[in-house]
């Protein structure tokens, strides 16, 4: 669906394709919903897309991360939550993928070893 872009299928991206168990169908969905989202909806994709916070293996947090970022500015309040998640994988995930938005050259994997330093000392990453 996300290669073609006919946004009429929108309607197809359901929240429980977004959160289906199976990493690769919710990775599929992911990348569909950032291409097909309507205008105005992508607030309320942002805060679907960041109950994945945490998911998975490298690949699946990077295809999360990189939905994410796809929706733009609209995902830094969603990430600021997340960035006080009880949960470390959820916080050191939003913390990386707001590293990686500021700086898509920095990699994911130096994201995600800055993140669990900064979840490690007890901070959110926003201080500096």
């Amino acid at each position: 669906m996300s290669k073609i872009g006919d946004r009429q299928a929108w309607p197809a991206i359901t929240r429980a394709l977004l959160t289906d168990a199976d990493d690769e169908v919710a990775r599929s969905a992911w990348r569909a919903a950032v291409i097909l989202v309507p205008e105005g909806e992508e607030p309320e994709l942002a805060g679907v897309l960041a109950t994945q916070l945490g998911r998975g293996e490298r690949e699946t947090r990077l295809s999360l991360s990189r939905a994410l970022i796809a929706l733009g500015e609209v995902i830094m309040p969603t990430l600021r939550a997340a960035m006080t998640d009880l949960d470390p994988r959820v916080r050191q995930h939003a913390i990386a993928t707001e590293r990686l938005s500021r700086d898509p050259d920095a990699g994911f994997e130096f994201a995600i070893e800055e993140a669990k330093r900064i979840v490690a000392l007890g901070t959110t990453g926003q201080e500096g």
